[in-house]
């Protein structure tokens, strides 16, 4: 039978070889578009920024046009020389650029957060695999002049407490201008930056100098929130900030037992939920979270490093999220998240990627189809119109 197909379709006229030859084509190359490129648009397009409004004391209503529009995601992970397979890299490096492209390229905010953990191997790599690291980095997270881009240093990024040193925090800063324990005010709005893995409590250098900034952040921050007529004699030769409390953006979460409390799709798998987590390890310390919390009373904590979603509470007020992975590396179904922000509120709206099951789903669902179509082409396998037009013929001889 296999020899008479192959019989059958070299006698097909060549014009009808092609003509199908080229249908094959158009199908395959309609399928790649569509799962490399336009599934992107076809799932961030129902993305919508979330409306907040200020709050009542300031006179008049903040809408959502006047918020400052924040894209923050996290654990980013681009593979280095060591650890990362060539085809490993391509797939969740196009993955995350065509997210992150379309996603400014659709929302198209005014600043974007990525919460640490920029290069998988940024603690151990060599000067030339750094550079090689930030050349991709930088293609791959390109943004226009209408949106500012800041990042947060992770454990992976420069190493865990014991592996950190002055040589790879410089280099970090000097590539991403960051300074830890920075602050940065947009639209009157108080962003600290944390380097929390200098937030060990052991003393060590970097660690006193990062705390040092945060302590006279702190102490800025306050004097602002002073009222007018508040007398401190420390607060007189302070050169003061916007009158709105923070928002803290590290990458390790403040201190949690475990992700008990954590729901969503897109938060730790139920048989890793209730695993302790490690202080200064997982999370920060129960010290260190506290310091945190007293010297800036934060309105909004937002982290990474965990790779899943939690919201959870701390002193029964202060809102904490943590960032899911932006990788397909890390999880099924990464997102981001979408924040409005005023002086005095925010709104929060959780944007998913697509999931790379799906992608995976479609591409199998059309090469079985394409196997369809070839077989079916060269009569290996018989249409079922004309399966069951013999059937009837024999039913009729009977």
């Amino acid at each position: 039978m296999l020899t008479s197909s192959l019989t059958t379709v070299k006698n097909l006229p060549l014009k009808k070889r092609l003509c199908f030859l080229l249908k094959l084509v158009c199908f395959v190359t309609s399928v790649l578009i569509f799962c490399e490129f336009l599934i992107y648009y076809v799932v961030i397009f129902q993305c919508r920024w979330p409306e907040v409004k200020g709050g009542a004391h300031t006179g008049e209503k903040e809408t959502s046009d006047l918020a400052l529009k924040a894209i923050i995601l996290a654990d980013t992970h681009l593979l280095g020389e060591i650890k990362g397979h060539w085809f490993d890299k391509l797939r969740r490096e196009w993955q995350m650029e065509r997210s992150f492209q379309t996603a400014l390229w659709l929302l198209q905010p005014d600043i974007v957060f990525i919460l640490g953990d920029i290069f998988d191997e940024g603690k151990w790599s060599s000067p030339q695999a750094w550079a090689d690291d930030v050349r991709r980095f930088r293609k791959m997270f390109k943004y226009p002049v209408s949106t500012e881009l800041v990042v947060i240093v992770g454990n992976h990024d420069i190493g865990f407490h014991y592996e950190m040193t002055t040589y790879k925090v410089n280099r970090f800063e000097k590539v991403f201008n960051l300074t830890s324990g920075k602050l940065i005010t947009r639209k009157g709005i108080n962003f600290v930056l944390v380097n929390s893995i200098a937030m060990e409590g052991d003393g060590c250098a970097l660690c006193r100098t990062s705390e040092a900034k945060l302590v006279a952040l702190s102490h800025r921050l306050n004097c602002s929130q002073q009222k007018p007529n508040h007398s401190n004699k420390g607060c007189s030769d302070v050169e003061k900030l916007p009158a709105s409390e923070p928002i803290l953006l590290q990458h390790y979460p403040l201190y949690r037992k475990n992700d008990a409390e954590c729901s969503g799709e897109d938060s730790a798998p139920p048989g890793e939920k209730n695993i302790p987590f490690k202080e200064k390890y997982d999370v920060l310390s129960q010290e260190a979270s506290q310091k945190l919390i007293w010297w800036f009373h934060p309105r909004l904590i937002l982290s990474g490093h965990t790779h899943s979603a939690c919201e959870v509470l701390h002193a029964g007020k202060i809102p904490e999220i943590s960032v899911p992975s932006f990788s397909w590396r890390n999880r099924n179904n990464p997102s981001f998240i979408m924040g409005s922000i005023t002086p005095t509120d925010f709104s929060l709206q959780k944007c998913f990627l697509p999931y790379e099951s799906r992608v995976f789903t479609i591409y199998c669902a059309a090469g079985a189809l394409l196997v369809i179509l070839i077989l079916a082409h060269v009569q290996l396998l018989t249409p079922p119109f004309y399966f069951a037009q013999r059937l009837i013929s024999k039913h009729k001889a009977v």
